[in-house]
């Protein structure tokens, strides 16, 4: 069997997207010069060696398919330590896939960030959040306070904030998010004072 490469990896990224947005996918899909065929393909590989009872460590795993990290570097979450590894996607160049390695070797988290030195989006009312434009961290901190919500799989989350629409009224919003990156929004009523 081929070995299991980046290319590979994003095909895994996209594929879960697939569900939210699957023009997007269909694009990005046909920009990496990758069949369906081969996305599911790499899907089914990639669920197979996670699953796997013989599955090197979700950490070591992200080592062999990715290489070595282009930046690693500590990290403290509240009173959690952990090491910060992040890898360039060329499907989004002014993204990193990160992932928080506990010092146990346990990641505790693995999703897309902005990376370092790249210009993030300008995020201030509602029409700014489409879909991919974004991520959990970047919403959450434009549209603060945002409550973190559980998302419907492991590689998804959501977040419960309000935001202004092209009128200025406030809405109460939920955005979901895929591997960290914006997928849809669904936006509620006038938020109330």
């Amino acid at each position: 069997m081929p070995p299991f490469t980046p290319l590979d990896f994003q095909l895994v990224l996209l594929r879960r997207m697939a569900d939210h947005q699957p023009g997007l996918v269909e694009a990005a899909r046909h920009e990496l010069g990758a069949s369906a065929g081969r996305m599911r393909e790499a899907n089914k590989r990639w669920q197979a060696m996670v699953r796997s009872p013989r599955s090197r460590s979700a950490a070591a795993r992200y080592r062999q398919v990715l290489g070595e990290p282009e930046s690693a570097e500590p990290r403290r979450i509240g009173d959690l330590e952990c090491e910060a590894r992040r890898w360039p996607v060329p499907l989004w160049p002014d993204l990193r896939f990160e992932v928080l390695v506990a010092a146990d070797g346990m990641v505790w988290n693995e999703w897309l960030v902005r990376a370092p030195g790249a210009a993030g989006p300008d995020l201030r009312t509602l029409d700014d959040l489409a879909p991919w434009s974004c991520t959990v961290d970047e919403a959450a901190r434009a549209f603060a306070p945002a409550r973190p919500l559980q998302g419907s799989a492991p590689t998804r989350w959501g977040l419960a904030f309000r935001a202004p629409d092209g009128a200025g009224a406030v809405r109460e919003v939920v955005a979901e998010f895929t591997w960290g990156l914006l997928q849809r929004t669904a936006v509620g009523e006038e938020a109330a004072g």
